[in-house]
């Protein structure tokens, strides 16, 4: 699968080259090319932004916790690690992250970890790697610095800052629509949503402002192959699986879902 580039090095070279579309994949916009992912490491950081919007915590949280997972398991949920440490940030139970287990949920994992980052006094106007390393306290507090500039541009993708900034594409057909599974691990991550029924089968997910509905959004394509959901659409754009490769769309104003802009539909 097309994963994140690892290396500050191929991740500019990434900026200067075409990306290749490789089944079940996930793409974040930047400036310059798209930033590569897989669809593990796209729901990783959805999840990372919608703990973040749950807590009301600023970007600058999600860029040090995208900046300190990189660098720490490559964005992935690792069961193992240096001695005991476990999961997207490889917090070790004897250091008092909590439960092997639990860790291994990164929800579990990302609330632990910005409950310790905002305890950081300035870590909002510190930079980023010496933030990361005052939650860490790694061997290479520097080695987080690598990944400032491609956590940055993710983290206006996943946050909503970008309006339809992350997109998916599936290599196998979906599985049968599990909405309200979806709906119910959506709120585990960015915390108490009005979700209803709309249309058949479809769901709506009220959200508060334009960023936090395309934070939901980025969320639901990057979950899609896991819940059934073959489409989503927000403010006049629209996600399909059948067509996840070209990204988000227009809508044509007379095709367009009577929906308010504060509501994501997807189904």
């Amino acid at each position: 699968m097309l994963a994140l580039l690892l290396t500050v090095g191929g991740y500019i070279a990434l900026r200067h080259s075409v990306p290749v579309l490789e089944p079940s994949s996930c793409a974040a916009a930047a400036s310059g090319q798209p930033i590569p992912l897989d669809v593990g490491q796209a729901a990783i950081a959805a999840t990372i932004a919608g703990v973040a919007q749950h807590h009301d915590l600023p970007p600058r949280a999600v860029t040090v916790a995208y900046a300190t997972a990189l660098q720490e398991s490559k964005l992935t949920n690792l069961r193992s690690g240096d001695r005991d440490s476990v999961g997207i940030f490889q917090q070790r139970p004897s250091e008092g992250w909590g439960p092997a287990r639990r860790i291994m949920n990164p929800i579990y994992a990302t609330t632990r970890f910005f409950g310790a980052l905002t305890q950081v006094p300035g870590y909002q106007t510190m930079p980023v790697y010496q933030a990361a390393q005052a939650v860490q306290h790694s061997a290479d507090g520097y080695a987080y610095n690598q990944y400032a500039s491609v956590a940055t541009n993710m983290t206006r993708a996943f946050t909503g800052q970008l309006p339809h900034g992350v997109w998916c594409w599936y290599s196998s057909p979906l599985g049968r629509p599990r909405l309200s599974a979806a709906g119910q691990a959506l709120t585990q991550a960015f915390g108490p949503l009005h979700l209803w029924r709309k249309g058949d089968p479809q769901l709506a997910v009220q959200v508060a402002h334009p960023t936090a509905g395309w934070a939901v959004a980025a969320w639901l394509v990057s979950h899609a192959a896991s819940y059934g959901i073959r489409s989503v659409s927000y403010q006049g754009y629209e996600w399909l699986t059948a067509d996840g490769s070209s990204g988000w769309t227009r809508i044509k104003a007379s095709q367009r879902p009577k929906a308010p802009p504060a509501e994501v539909l997807f189904g």
